[in-house]
C-alpha cells in the first residue's frame, strides 16, 4: 500500500496509518482524503487487520481542511471537498475495524472532526483541540456534526462559537478523547489499547461497532428492537458459542472469525 500523503505499517494485527503532510500540518487536502478513504475501505476488508491507528508526522496532528485548496473555487469544487469528507468520516465509522486515533498535537477544525469520529482517542498531553473556522468566517458546519456526537450541545457550541482551544486533559473530561498521557508513552499506550481491541473476536468486534452506530441516534425502543435481533444473531455465531464455552471451560477461547 503506496501512497503520496500516507504512510501505512502493520504490527500484530493493527494497520497504523500516518498523515503525512507535516509540512501543511497534516492538511486534509482533497488528495490526502481520497487516498485515506481508500485506504481504509482496503483495510475494512482485510481480516487479518483487527484494529486501526490513525497516527500523523510531525508537530500537528491535523489542521482541518487545507486552506489553500478553499479560496476562489466553484460552488461545485466545494461540494467535491465537502462530499469527500464526509465519505472519509462515513468510512472511519463503517469499517469493522476499531479505529483509533494517536492524537500528537494540535487539532483543529476538520482535523478536530477526525478525532471526534474515530472510535477511539489517545492524546497527549501536548495535544489540543478547537473548531476555529468562525474565526475566518467559515462556520465548522461539518465538524460540528461529530463534535456534537461526542461532547455534547453546550460544550460544542462553546467550541464551534468562540473558536477557542481546548487542551487535552479538558478533552478527555468532555468526552472527546478516551485518555491522555505524556508524549513519550502516546505511541506505547495507543498500541496497548489496539492490542486489547485486537484480542476479541474479529467478527464480534465488527458486530458490536456496526451496531453502536446505528442505535446511537434511535430512540430507546426502536434502539433495544434493533439491538435484540443483533445479539440474538450474535449468539448463534461460532466466536460466540466458542467464547461462553471457553469461560464455562475456564480457558483461552480460540476465535474463528465467524
Amino acid at each position: 500500500m503506496s501512497y503520496e500523503n500516507l504512510i501505512v505499517e502493520f504490527e500484530n494485527g493493527t494497520a497504523i496509518v500516518t498523515l503525512n503532510r507535516p509540512q501543511r500540518r497534516n492538511a486534509l487536502s482533497l488528495g490526502l482524503m481520497l487516498e485515506l478513504t481508500e485506504c481504509l475501505d482496503t483495510i475494512g476488508r482485510d481480516p487479518s487487520v483487527r484494529a486501526v491507528i490513525l497516527a500523523a508526522a510531525g508537530k500537528a496532528y491535523c489542521s482541518g481542511h487545507d486552506l489553500s485548496e478553499m479560496t476562489g473555487r466553484s460552488v461545485s469544487e466545494y461540494r467535491r471537498i465537502f462530499d469527500a469528507c464526509t465519505e472519509l468520516m462515513t468510512k472511519i465509522q463503517s469499517i469493522p475495524q476499531p479505529v483509533i486515533a494517536e492524537v500528537q498535537g494540535v487539532a483543529t477544525a476538520a482535523g478536530c472532526q477526525l478525532v471526534a469520529t474515530c472510535d477511539l482517542a489517545v492524546a497527549s498531553e501536548e495535544a489540543a483541540f478547537a473548531t476555529p473556522g468562525v474565526r475566518i468566517g467559515l462556520f465548522c458546519t461539518t465538524p460540528m456534526v461529530a463534535l456534537t456526537r461526542a461532547i455534547g450541545r453546550k460544550r460544542a457550541m462553546e467550541m464551534l462559537l468562540t473558536g477557542e482551544m481546548i487542551d487535552a486533559r479538558t478533552a478527555a473530561e468532555w468526552g472527546l478523547v478516551n485518555r491522555v498521557v505524556p508524549a513519550a508513552e502516546l505511541r506505547a499506550e495507543t498500541r496497548k489499547l489496539a492490542d486489547k481491541v485486537a484480542a476479541s473476536s474479529p467478527l464480534t468486534v465488527g458486530l458490536g461497532k456496526q451496531a453502536f452506530y446505528a442505535q446511537i441516534d434511535l430512540d430507546q425502543a426502536k434502539a433495544y428492537a434493533y439491538a435484540k435481533e443483533v445479539m440474538t444473531m450474535n449468539s448463534l455465531a461460532a466466536d460466540a458459542q466458542e467464547g461462553m464455552a471457553a469461560f464455562l471451560e475456564k480457558r483461552t477461547p480460540c476465535w474463528a472469525g465467524r
